[in-house]
């Protein structure tokens, strides 16, 4: 018995639902019956070469299918018809259409087929004429047939050439023989007839040698010039030209590309969009319009010619001059300008739009165009960015493969020169609005709004959540505790630093921001930060207990307001650490520039400003630096290219010290100097001052004549001496006096920002000498107090030694109302009595704001000391720069033993320095308690120390695991691996060298832990031998990634997609058939969420409107810092270091640091980690797909 054909009924019944639904051609047939002359009729489906049909048109299973490869359809007559019917029948009959499939073969017998219209069935016999694939049968047939006989040929030449080759050698050796015999019958007729000369006709056999020769003679200069041309061919030149000409067409088909995209964006959306606007309804207004394509027509059509321009050229190949088509186009791309700066704005605007559901809804049904393969609005209207970034790169390649002498090289060289340059003027353009799309992302996010960041010298520095503590009343403080749960839900707050702005937010349950109604934005200029309460504040002790000293106090003084106190508590010391560091950093900048403002405009005919603009060494480029247009936050031109020498110059200028600047210097300093080089210029600043700035500056700054400072000291009532103290942000008042905290290294001065002029009348006992040089002594008692007013509602009170730090004795409209100065004997002091200038009265204030003068110091002495001013200027800035090297770069100092030492003796120099001011004391011996002690606040749980915690006597296995904790405790364990890694081997791509272990152990350790973690989802899933259990576990692990992803861990979310989409996992059809619909949807969420295409988008769009913890995937910083060290070089070729790259750099950096610092508030449960991290439950690859294929073997072919 003969066996039935098995197929594939289920890939059959899903063609015929193709067919209905996509087939080429469809409807009513009539068949005729195999058994009888019956006709029936039928519903067909005509798709690709399969041909179906139904009962009826509804018919959801066809009742059979014909495979059409190979067959013919010829039209048929009608068939004769037995009996006379009617006359209407068989009118009806005649008019009808026959005609008939046939298959080619025996055993098959033919389709008859028929319809109503003659017209149908010429579509039907043509669509299946087409189905059959007759033409294609037809010319495969002729092709084969030539390609046999080109085969033939090949061989018959071969044989022939052969033969030719062997007839040459004959006849080389033929000819030989005659040249010999030639030789010998010349001389015999020379000897025979010396004289007689040639009248006689040449000898036939002669004629048949020269033929002969002549033949040769052609034959072996071809066969020269056929190794001239083989050689040359070989030859380097001509693998120049070849990759050359590779490059020409490579560039022709991409720019063929980008006018295909350009057309897209321009007639898919633009064009649409205007005609949109122009409705009496608009979605959009034309002005929406014109923002958001702003220049797109208009380079469509530059490019447009220029395609044109290059395909003519490829029409004159192998001739390929392509400068003048560049020489046409460079004068063009200035509109490349104007549209990578509106690019930004363009996208912002299209988010506004966005927003209207009947525009949302008409971009969706654009998007939709089966021309924009899938993508949106915003891939086109980035395409343009990228476009002169190729150009370059193309022209780089051209000319590394264009000889020196080629016609075109110069013209190419220039071309690229140009389009460099006009590169530069973009980056530089695109840099200096990257901190206002920060700023306006983040406004966004305010549902208020928030104008202060529409302010283009606002800098973003760091965000975070933080718990802010409500105000309470002294000695009530102690109800509050940190563990409770009211106060972390209630008091979690979203803090964002900018360098003049602290912002405190709410978060709704929608996850929108609100800006607080009281103490919302912070002005930094009115604030004085409290890192550590006073050891004798009652409040401040029981804070410490309360909250384990990590929280930090924001004091307030408003113009117009009552002074106000924020408490705030950070999640750990670390972060208290980063974030006081930061705060005090962007007070100190701010401070810093007001008070060198008052020291030169008191001091000098010129300001600051004026001083700054007029140094042309700070914006003109010189041979060892070079300057961007951007300017950073103090409004310098940021640096491009420089020496290291002019780096160090600018980190030490004392005029002003910009963050960013700092921040970029400390992450990067390694690529192009030393720590040593870099500590030796502090301390040479430290010891000579006066090199720090330029000799220009201080001539203008000593340029002071006697008669306007005695002007001055005539009047002490002048509106310029008040103006001088009033107007510019002095530094703040430090309390972080507590010695318990090791870590407190504020730096500030203790000018209050709204103290007037001040009076230096004051009785001698008032600067007194301490007599002490350690910053831990008591301070002795003052005769000059303040009188002291709650500062705000909570009690915060200010001791009188404390207060007295905040003398104001000339009471100014900025005064605050809680400072009154009193004499000894009561009667307060009177502005009259002010006798010497502002910058002269910074000394003798500053000092007696440290509970005294520093012994040695001399008021008398001290008041028109300029000298003294720049000195404690100097010191103020190494120890700035110190104080953040130390807190934020400790890793420096760990693993550098001799850098720790140089600084601890540098500091301790510091510390024996006669004049050295009391809060100066104070800084530098917390940086030394910070350094010379070991970090034991750091309570962070470490790999190896859950690896020994693991040790449990009963181990977890997966069933009895919930989502949740397992999802928890990879996020915990994702989090340690990631924070463990220090900033310095992300610098150099180490993790791409040979020795990646030694160079990046830790980078390497991250990518290991994530393959484990990948690898035991994948060996989870392949331990169940049946179908369900398989399905349940992938569920599972779904919903693991689902809560990875609300946890913010896009690292483990992307470890267990990784693991799904292993073939050995992913070719489970009956397993994944069994996996529900919901599972499948939520996992092509969380697919989308961390796709890599268009370089992580969703992933860096996700991130940044995430608030940390959160763990991101590596691999996507590790991609841009490759790129950015692949793309440019540290060093010009003038030796200069590439500062623009290490800003790129340090920015990436700083992103990663920040994710480190913030730490996941998660129990570890060793029962969990154990599980997790038990290399036992691993299997490896290999063997993991041979299970796979032993759970569900291949189907047979």
């Amino acid at each position: 018995m003969q066996k039935s054909v098995r197929y594939n009924e289920g890939h059959a019944l899903y063609l015929a639902f193709l067919a209905r639904k996509e087939g080429t051609k469809r409807g009513f047939l009539s068949k005729k019956a195999a058994e009888a002359s019956r006709w029936h009729e039928k519903w067909f489906a005509l798709y690709q070469n399969v041909l179906f049909y139904f009962e009826g048109e509804q018919s959801g299973r066809p009742a059979g299918m014909y495979l059409l490869e190979g067959c013919s359809c010829e039209r048929a007559p009608a068939p004769p018809r037995a009996g006379a019917g009617p006359g209407g029948a068989r009118d009806a009959l005649d008019k009808q259409y026959y005609f008939t499939v046939l298959f080619g073969h025996e055993g098959q017998k033919p389709l008859e087929l028929r319809c109503e219209e003659e017209q149908d069935g010429k579509e039907w016999m043509e669509a299946i004429h087409q189905a059959s694939y007759a033409d294609i049968l037809i010319e495969r047939e002729v092709l084969m047939q030539k390609y046999i006989h080109l085969v033939q040929i090949v061989e018959t030449e071969k044989i022939a050439a052969n033969q030719l080759r062997h007839q040459l050698e004959d006849q080389d050796t033929e000819i030989e023989r005659l040249k010999s015999e030639i030789i010998a019958l010349n001389k015999t007729k020379e000897r025979m007839r010396p004289y007689q000369s040639n009248q006689e006709d040449e000898d036939p056999d002669i004629k048949k040698i020269k033929k002969v020769q002549s033949f040769m003679r052609g034959w072996l200069c071809r066969r020269k010039w056929k190794t001239i041309v083989q050689d040359y061919i070989c030859s380097p030149h001509a693998e120049s030209m070849r990759k050359r000409n590779q490059i020409v067409f490579t560039m022709v088909e991409a720019e063929s590309e980008y006018v295909h995209q350009l057309y897209i964006l321009v007639n898919g959306f633009l064009r649409p969009l205007r005609m949109a606007a122009s409705s009496k309804k608009p979605p959009i207004s034309h002005d929406d319009v014109s923002s958001i394509f702003l220049n797109s027509e208009t380079i469509m059509f530059l490019h447009e010619i220029f395609h044109q321009g290059l395909k003519a050229r490829i029409a004159n190949w192998p001739t390929l001059i392509l400068a003048d088509l560049f020489d046409i186009l460079l004068p063009m791309l200035n509109i490349y300008q104007e549209f990578v700066r509106n690019h930004q704005y363009s996208l912002q605007v299209l988010a506004n739009c966005k927003q209207n559901r009947d525009f949302d809804k008409l971009l969706k049904q654009y998007e939709a165009n089966p021309a924009c393969e899938g993508r949106m609005l915003e891939t086109f209207l980035t395409y343009p960015m990228f476009q002169i970034p190729r150009y370059i790169i193309t022209l780089h390649e051209l000319l590394a493969h264009t000889p020196h002498e080629h016609v075109e090289r110069k013209s190419l060289e220039f071309a690229k020169s140009k389009l460099e340059e006009l590169s530069r003027i973009m980056h530089d353009e695109v840099s200096d609005t990257e901190n206002i799309r920060k700023n306006l992302a983040i406004e966004r996010m305010i549902v208020e709004g928030c104008d202060i960041l529409l302010d283009t010298s606002q800098t973003f520095i760091r965000q975070g959540s933080l718990i802010q503590v409500p105000s309470v009343e002294k000695g009530k403080l102690s109800k509050v505790r940190l563990g409770s749960l009211s106060l972390k839900k209630e008091g979690e707050r979203q803090c964002f630093l900018f360098t003049k702005h602290f912002l405190i937010c709410t978060r709704s349950s929608g996850g929108k921001l609100h800006l607080l109604k009281t103490g919302g934005v912070l002005s930094l200029i009115e604030c004085t930060l409290i890192e550590e309460p006073d050891a004798s504040d009652d409040d401040s002790k029981g804070s410490g207990q309360v909250f384990g000293h990590l929280d930090f106090k924001i004091v307030v003084e408003p113009p117009d307001a009552a002074p106000f106190t924020v408490v705030l508590l950070a999640p750990s010391r670390q972060e208290k650490a980063a974030w006081t560091s930061d705060i005090s950093q962007c007070v100190d900048n701010i401070r810093c520039n007001g008070l060198m403002t008052i020291v030169f405009e008191e001091n000098s005919k010129v300001t600051v400003p004026h001083m700054i603009k007029s140094d042309a060494r700070l914006h003109k480029d010189d041979t060892d630096i070079c300057f961007s247009k951007t300017l950073n936050s103090c409004k310098v031109p940021q640096i491009r290219y420089a020496s290291v020498e002019r780096l160090l110059e600018r980190l030490t200028d004392l005029r002003f010290l910009s963050i960013d600047f700092l921040n970029t210097f400390l992450h990067t300093y390694r690529i192009f100097t030393t720590a040593a080089v870099v500590l030796a210029k502090l301390s040479d600043i430290y010891k000579r001052p006066f090199t720090s700035i330029p000799v220009r500056s201080l001539e203008l700054f000593f340029a002071t004549s006697q008669n306007n400072r005695g002007e001055h000291l005539v009047d002490g009532k002048s509106p310029r001496l008040c103006r001088k103290f009033s107007s510019p942000p002095p530094l703040a008042v430090s309390r972080t006096s507590s010695p318990v905290r090791a870590r407190k290294l504020s730096l500030t001065s203790p000018l209050n920002s709204r103290i007037g002029a001040l009076d230096l009348t004051t009785s001698p006992a008032s600067s007194s000498p301490t007599t002490t040089h350690s910053p831990a002594a008591s301070p002795p008692p003052h005769t000059a107090v303040l009188e002291s007013a709650p500062v705000d509602r909570a009690g915060v009170e200010s001791s009188p030694a404390a207060d007295a730090t905040e003398l104001s004795p000339c009471r100014s409209p900025s005064t605050p109302r809680h400072l009154r100065y009193r004499q000894p004997g009561g009667q307060t002091a009177d502005s009259s009595h002010c006798s010497v200038s502002p910058a002269s009265a910074f000394a003798i204030a500053t000092a007696a704001a440290g509970h005294g003068s520093p012994p040695g110091f001399n008021n008398t002495d001290r008041i028109c000391d300029k000298e003294f001013i720049i000195r404690r200027t100097a010191t103020n800035r190494v120890l700035n720069v110190l104080r953040h090297w130390v807190s934020k770069h400790a890793q420096d100092f760990e693993l550098n033993n001799e850098l720790k030492m140089n600084v601890l003796n540098l500091l301790e120099e510091v510390l024996r320095d006669p004049d050295l001011l009391p809060q100066e004391r104070k800084a530098t011996a917390n940086i030394l308690r910070a350094l010379s002690q070991d970090d034991q606040d750091d309570i962070h749980l470490k790999l190896e120390d859950i690896i020994q915690l693991t040790d449990c006597p009963k181990a977890e296995c997966f069933e009895t695991l919930s989502a949740m904790e397992l999802a928890e405790q990879i996020t915990l364990l994702d989090h340690i691996v990631f924070r463990s890694i220090p900033y310095e081997e992300f610098l150099g791509q180490g993790w791409m060298k040979p020795d990646k272990n030694e160079r990046t152990p830790y980078i390497m350790r991250t990518s290991q832990h994530f393959n484990d973690m990948s690898n035991l989802v994948a060996s989870q899933i392949m331990n169940y031998a049946d179908v369900s259990s398989r399905a349940n576990t992938i569920e599972k692990w779904v919903a693991v990634a689902d809560i990875c992803r609300c946890l913010h861990n896009y690292n483990g979310v992307l470890e267990i997609t990784s693991a799904l989409n292993r073939s050995a996992i992913y070719r489970l059809k009956k397993t994944w058939a069994k996996v529900s619909k919901q599972t499948k949807a939520l996992m092509d969420k969380l697919q989308k969420t961390v796709s890599s295409e268009g370089r992580f988008k969703n992933l860096r769009e996700t991130l940044k409107n995430c608030n940390p913890p959160a763990v991101p995937y590596l691999g996507m910083y590790l991609t841009d810092l490759a790129f950015i060290e692949e793309g440019t070089p540290n060093f010009t070729e003038e030796g200069l270091v590439n500062f623009s790259k290490m800003r790129m750099i340090s920015h990436i950096v700083r992103e990663i640091r920040q994710f480190q610092q913030t730490s996941y508030r998660i129990d570890h449960q060793p029962k969990v980690t154990q599980y997790l991290l038990d290399k036992a439950l691993i299997i490896d690859e290999d063997t993991l797909y041979e299970l796979s294929l032993k759970i569900e073997p291949r189907l047979p072919a």
